[in-house]
């Protein structure tokens, strides 16, 4: 299944590091860009610095009907886990 990285950081947090092939997709950008985010396919998995706004937006997406999101946490967790995978 693919699996796509939003990063819901600001642009500023995001260009100071981020996982590779992930996308910037800011917290308070969410509600306005769910018709774009419902075009990806297969599992989406969200990330910011520490875990608290992935987790807020995850909520987000989840009310909104999508059922592919989870929570990563921080983008420095992700990446580990994509590197050992």
């Amino acid at each position: 299944m693919n699996t796509t990285i939003i990063d819901v950081r600001t642009p500023g947090e995001y260009a100071q590091g981020h996982v590779k092939n992930s996308i910037n997709v800011p917290l308070q950008e969410l509600h306005d860009r769910i018709d774009e985010l419902q075009q990806i396919s297969g599992r989406i998995v969200l990330c910011c610095a520490s875990g608290i706004r992935s987790a807020k937006a995850c909520k987000v997406l989840q009310q909104n009907g999508f059922t592919n999101v989870s929570d990563g946490g921080s983008w420095i967790d992700v990446g580990a886990v994509l590197l050992i995978n």
